[in-house]
């Protein structure tokens, strides 16, 4: 987890992200996921090189994180906190509050060449990396 700055006012609060202070890389894409139906889920892959940063701006969802040995559950429901996620971590999201929004600072821009969407790879990805 990673706490992000917080600055408060009466006109409402601030959190601000900079690049290899508050997160430890370069953000060179940031996106975010809204409106996710009841019940769904997000993620469900890993990554070889990009690292995220995965915030909840509004509302709350859960993250899992596996290594390939353990699994990790959190909950984000603070804009001013985020989860580091380092590559070859799988992750997956789920559990959306109505009106949630997850923001996502990545260290990369879209390669799909970067990207493991099944499990079985994942884990054999893993093992060679040992």
């Amino acid at each position: 987890m990673i706490e992000l700055s917080k600055h408060h006012a009466p006109q409402g609060n601030i959190s601000v992200v900079e690049n290899n202070k508050d997160v430890p890389f370069e953000v060179k894409r940031c996106y975010y996921l809204y409106d996710v139906p009841g019940g769904e889920s997000r993620g469900a892959h890993a990554h070889k090189e990009l690292s995220q940063l995965i915030v909840a701006a509004s509302g709350s969802f859960t993250v899992t994180l596996d290594d390939g040995e353990v699994k990790r559950t959190f909950l984000l429901n603070r804009p001013y906190q985020g989860i580091l996620v380092v590559p070859g971590i799988w992750r997956t999201l789920d559990d959306f509050s109505s009106g949630s929004v997850c923001m996502v600072l990545a260290s990369h821009g879209y390669d799909k060449e970067d990207y493991i969407r099944d499990y079985d790879e994942f884990l054999e990805y893993k093992k060679g990396q040992l």
